[in-house]
């Protein structure tokens, strides 16, 4: 009787980035973008995960939850990274979609058995106190629903730095992406195994 013998295959642990332009790296070389530099951070601290960046520029909280179940099916993550909204609250969509869609995308996630981090989002004052107000609760009432990990504001720190942003004064800059990096990883770190 013959025995064969196949090669154990090692895949790493994934932590899915899925997020839109500010985590995509609009304008930046993919390598200067925060999901790059995230791979660095996770591998000088000790950590095996690979990072695969699944942003798309543009994306919607809507078009998120669309794409999320193939994602999951094809990556298989021990952590996904939802940084998505930002673009739901720049075209004043409803808050309540918003939020059912943030709130859907944590549970596909946490059904596929992975850790989530929801990462918050702020709008500029000219949306009106109210719509502000409910759409930056938005993010830690999606994260406490679903027992997960909240980053509150992706651009903390520097939001006011016009200096750190891109001319269309939306998308920070390669200098801003390290300080992007810091501000998420606070989240990440506590779901990651060594």
């Amino acid at each position: 009787m013959l025995l064969f013998f196949l090669p154990a295959v090692c895949h790493a642990a994934t932590v899915l980035v899925f997020g839109d332009s500010l985590s995509a790296g609009f304008g930046l070389r993919i390598e200067e973008a925060w999901p790059s530099l995230l791979q660095k951070r996770i591998a000088g601290e000790g950590f095996k995960q690979t990072v695969v960046n699944a942003s798309v520029s543009g994306e919607t909280t809507a078009g998120g939850r669309t794409r999320l179940p193939a994602a999951l099916a094809q990556h298989k993550p021990v952590a996904v990274v939802i940084e998505l909204g930002a673009n739901d609250g720049l075209r004043g969509l409803p808050i309540t979609a918003m939020r059912d869609n943030l709130d859907a995308m944590a549970r596909m996630a946490t059904d596929a058995g992975a850790k989530v981090v929801i990462v918050g989002m702020q709008l500029p004052p000219n949306y009106g106190p109210d719509y502000t107000k409910k759409f930056a609760d938005s993010f830690p009432e999606v994260a406490g629903k679903n027992k997960a990990a909240l980053v509150p504001f992706l651009l903390e720190g520097f939001a006011d730095r016009s200096n750190w942003f891109q001319a269309d004064g939306l998308h920070p800059v390669a200098a801003a992406q390290p300080t992007i990096v810091e501000t998420v990883w606070k989240g990440l770190k506590p779901v990651l195994k060594r």
